[in-house]
């Protein structure tokens, strides 16, 4: 355990990485959004005044600024592994024991992040969209629920983005820039391989009622279980990883 906590501390010895940036990125999107919709129109140019008020009364604007974290969160796991696991094993951690660690690094990020995230969103629904309508941190079907769903929901999604840049920061340490290649290559004959099962079996229109009838903490559910399967395959790929 304590070889675990100080995996986490060497993570944060460079803090703003993980800590700043996404929050920062996310920021400057956020701006960025809220500037469009308080002074863009939104509608047909045809429309009149009172047309453009009685459409925005009914219809929220939707934003996807909010992925900006996700990607990044994608992109920090990567680096967690790709960059720092050599100097982290010329410390004289162990491959498996700087994985734990890390992977409990992106976790707490992941509910820290979750609960702002949270947070922000009651703002925005206390705020009526920041007074513009904008809804920047609900999205339709996956945040958009009681707070208690959006902040598990996006802790799952968190985590889930961090533990697969992990495994592609694996993978790279591991085989190069060609391991990568192969390794998408791999998933994308993987989703290929099951469509073509899917169209051969004449079954899209079950796939089609079984997403259809998913609700968001069904969703929340299976994100979950692809995160334990994507942690897992980390921790068996790491175990020959070079430095």
């Amino acid at each position: 355990m304590s070889t675990w906590r100080n995996v986490v501390r060497y993570h944060l010895v460079v803090p703003w990485l993980a800590l700043t940036i996404p929050w920062g990125i996310l920021a400057v999107s956020f701006a960025i959004n809220l500037v469009i919709f308080a002074f863009a129109p939104q509608g047909g140019h045809s429309q009149t005044l009172i047309g453009l008020a009685q459409s925005a009364a009914v219809k929220p604007n939707y934003t996807g600024g909010l992925a900006s974290i996700y990607v990044l969160f994608l992109v920090v796991g990567i680096s967690s592994i790709g960059r720092s696991l050599p100097f982290g094993l010329a410390l004289g951690v162990s491959r498996r024991s700087y994985y734990t660690g890390t992977a409990l690094f992106g976790a707490a990020m992941a509910a820290i992040d979750a609960v702002g995230l949270t947070a922000l969103q009651a703002i925005e629904r206390a705020t009526d969209g920041w007074g513009v309508r904008m809804h920047f941190f609900q999205v339709p079907y996956v945040l958009n629920g009681p707070w208690y769903l959006t902040a598990l929901t996006s802790f799952v999604a968190l985590a889930l983005l961090f533990v697969y840049g992990m495994w592609f920061g694996i993978v790279y340490r591991r085989w190069s820039l060609y391991g990568v290649i192969a390794f998408v290559a791999a998933q994308l004959i993987a989703v290929l391989a099951a469509t073509l099962i899917v169209a051969g079996a004449d079954a899209w229109s079950g796939v089609g009622r079984f997403f259809t009838g998913l609700t968001a903490a069904g969703l929340t559910g299976l994100l979950a279980a692809l995160a334990v399967l994507l942690l897992a395959g980390g921790q068996a790929t790491i175990r020959r990883a070079a430095v």
